[in-house]
């Protein structure tokens, strides 16, 4: 089969590999109906994520149809439309009954797929602790609404979770890429009083207009004057960060009103500097997260329901065989890209 596979620091490459095979009695064999290209691929193939194994299968965006399972898992069977999450988790450990799985001390536990094993821009995948890393798709749901329950949507609503987000708030979301619009859609859930959604994109920021006129649109440069002049106390109640650029993280902590929380999902290619001295008096709650996707079934419920559609983000859509391509749009953010969906070739 074809997978597209982790090479050497800045080079993914199309090869050819074994179709996998049941390793544990708690795996499942799914293959993949359609998959995703996400900015942490990215990361991985410039080196920015120090345990990627060279060698492994990319991709960690994925949905599709279970083919076979081990003799331990009960929950998913084969047939079954099912959604990957990104995050594989033994249900088990400290961390996992706290619902921190993300933690998870099992060693296939936490960003296991498409990072240290075997992912999903492929063909088929083998998922371990297949009972907690799928979870079934409604009958109503199609593949694309479910494509980024497992990743960009389940960080979404576990940052704005985390962030304790009320009806008083004024919301300020940082980067409206793939992660940050997910963290919006997420956000509006919890009917705050006002969400503002910085960032540097003229086409992004036309997106979020498009799609959401009722939010509150900014850049980079007016961020902090658009932010005090639409708080009341000096401030954003609540700041997420998730564009990882080389400025944003200074923005939310300094865009955040005193004793505000301040909840950093992106990830850096560089180290942060957390000026304390700068910062003093300002007594903020720093929050870090990443995705802990202990939520996909409600996210799914939430999806068949019609309170979360994603399927606008997916604005390119390529087949495995040119998924070369697809990175090539989505990395330099050509042609209004927000995300590139990987379907299988027709045979």
């Amino acid at each position: 089969m074809k997978a597209y596979t982790y090479i050497d620091k800045g080079k993914f490459e199309l090869i050819e590999k074994p179709k996998p095979v049941i390793l544990e009695s708690k795996d499942a064999i799914v293959r993949v109906t359609l998959g995703s290209i996400c900015s942490s691929d990215l990361h991985i193939k410039h080196g920015s994520v120090p345990r990627a194994v060279k060698g492994i299968t990319v991709g960690h965006e994925m949905v599709g149809v279970v083919e076979e399972v081990g003799s331990a898992v009960s929950r998913v069977k084969p047939g079954d439309r099912v959604t990957v999450n990104v995050e594989t988790f033994c249900g088990e450990c400290f961390f996992c009954r706290k619902g921190y799985v993300n933690n998870c001390t099992d060693p296939d536990g936490g960003w296991a797929l498409g990072c240290r094993i075997d992912g999903g821009q492929t063909e088929y995948v083998r998922v371990p602790h297949a009972d907690s890393g799928l979870n079934r798709i409604p009958d109503r749901v199609s593949d694309e609404q479910a494509l980024f329950v497992g990743d960009v949507l389940a960080t979404g609503f576990w940052a704005t979770r985390i962030s304790e987000i009320t009806p008083d708030d004024t919301v300020l979301i940082i980067g409206a890429g793939p992660t940050g619009i997910c963290t919006l859609l997420c956000t509006l859930l919890k009917n705050p009083k006002r969400i503002v959604v910085c960032e540097p994109s003229e086409e992004r920021r036309r997106f979020v207009k498009r799609h959401y006129p009722h939010v509150v649109v900014t850049t980079p440069e007016q961020c902090e004057t658009d932010i005090q002049n639409l708080s009341e106390h000096g401030g954003a109640d609540k700041v997420i960060e998730v564009a990882g650029g080389e400025s944003s993280f200074q923005l939310a902590w300094r865009c955040a009103r005193p004793n505000a929380i301040v909840t950093v999902v992106a990830l850096y290619d560089k180290p942060q500097i957390l000026p304390l001295p700068d910062m003093y008096g300002k007594n903020l709650t720093f929050k870090t997260g990443g995705v802990d996707g202990c939520d996909c079934a409600e996210i799914l419920r939430l999806i068949d329901e019609g309170k979360i559609d994603t399927t606008p983000l997916i604005t390119h859509r390529v087949p495995l065989s040119r998924i070369d391509e697809g990175y090539r749009i989505f990395e330099n953010k050509l042609d209004g890209v927000i995300k590139v969906a990987v379907f299988p070739d027709r045979i």
